[in-house]
């Protein structure tokens, strides 16, 4: 397998008054194509910073960071707008569904942004909406949705533009034992099938589970990696 994403001594370090604090210390890591990979950590140890480093929410203080064959810390902030838009799905712990619009309209949002015909973006958010099993809540708004099943909604609107990467900062954080699994299951089955490479921020061992590859970070930097799952293997049950 190729690299897909590809990090060369990355560095991303915060002034507080007179102190430095090393949120990412000196971390260099390829991540693979089609890979579902996890950060793994206690709180404070670097491993959202690292996320968004990756992702090009924010930029390293030293180092590259490359996604394809593209150098994301050279963008400005348009070309990396533009380049999200097109190779990058985001799920958050909190879903950040648009609660004035329906989950069809959530859904079809990100391809609005890419210049994709109406008629063509919301038969591709209806797709979408079957597929996480939401049917039947399309027209529904977010304030009308379980958490679950918003983060679902969340889940279609990041394969919406069918990107090279997803990136997912502690996706179920906000939900029960049994829907995390249902979630996970959902995600990484459906990274696999169109062959997407799957970046998860956690604490939670549990989530580990549902990873090729386990990235433990402490401190900013990486303490430890570790071999999982292998991504041929059958659903995991609650």
């Amino acid at each position: 397998m190729s690299a897909i994403i590809t990090l060369d001594n990355v560095y991303r370090v915060y002034r507080m008054g007179n102190e430095k604090i090393m949120a990412v210390n000196g971390i260099s890591l390829e991540i693979n194509e089609g890979e579902i990979c996890c950060l793994q950590g206690p709180s404070g140890s670097g491993k959202s910073t690292l996320l968004h480093l990756m992702a090009g929410l924010e930029k390293p203080t030293k180092g590259s960071i490359t996604i394809g064959k593209t150098r994301i810390d050279l963008l400005s902030e348009n070309q990396l707008a533009l380049f999200r838009q097109k190779h990058v799905g985001f799920i958050f712990q909190n879903y950040y569904l648009i609660p004035t619009l329906t989950a069809l309209e959530n859904v079809a949002l990100p391809l609005t942004f890419c210049g994709v015909p109406r008629k063509k973006r919301l038969k591709r958010a209806k797709e979408l909406l079957e597929s996480v099993g939401l049917k039947d809540r399309m027209r529904h708004k977010p304030s009308e949705m379980s958490g679950g099943q918003q983060q679902r909604v969340s889940i279609a609107r990041a394969f919406a533009n069918n990107p090279k990467v997803i990136f997912a900062d502690e996706p179920t954080g906000n939900l029960d034992t049994t829907t995390t699994y249902e979630m996970m299951n959902l995600m990484t089955e459906m990274a696999k099938t169109w062959n997407q490479t799957m970046v998860i921020v956690t604490h939670d061992l549990e989530i580990t589970t549902y990873a090729s590859r386990i990235i433990k970070i402490r401190d900013g930097k990486i303490e430890k990696i570790e071999n999982g799952r292998d991504l041929n293997d059958e659903k995991i049950d609650a």
